[in-house]
């Protein structure tokens, strides 16, 4: 079951709507507070009066939004063509676990030197998948 670069997208894709829900779960009881309409809102700037927790789940939000979508395709690709194996799936998860690492990092303690190093981390692994499919396709 877990012998399949699917079972990590599946993962992230789960971790992202749990930060969804996080930063709903949060931003909406903060939006009352600080008197803000959502329908009157013309600019994401408008919510900087939020508390910068609020804001920083929202933020890591977004996050899931960017670099994981070359992770997805990554995963799509390594899967399609039969690279998926032990050791690109070892790396799949270790992405994803670097990913639920550097989101709950941001939304509670958001020391950006630590917070990039997770990062880096986390996109090292990425490396390795292209690297080992660039081998792959060549050989």
């Amino acid at each position: 079951m877990y012998a399949s670069m699917m079972v990590p997208v599946l993962a992230l894709v789960c971790w992202t709507l749990v930060m969804w829900t996080w930063m709903y779960a949060t931003r909406i009881p903060a939006m009352q507070k600080a008197g803000l309409k959502p329908a009157k809102l013309k600019e994401k700037s408008e919510l900087d009066v939020l508390p910068r927790g609020v804001r920083q789940i929202a933020d890591n939000h977004n996050h899931l939004h960017e670099q994981p979508v070359l992770f997805y395709a990554l995963a799509m690709y390594s899967h399609l063509v039969g690279v998926g194996d032990p050791v690109n799936i070892g790396f799949a998860w270790s992405y994803v676990i670097l990913r639920i690492a550097h989101s709950l990092f941001q939304a509670t303690v958001n020391f950006i030197p630590v917070r990039f190093l997770i990062y880096t981390l986390a996109t090292l692994c990425l490396f390795v998948i292209v690297i080992r499919n660039v081998i792959a396709l060549l050989a």
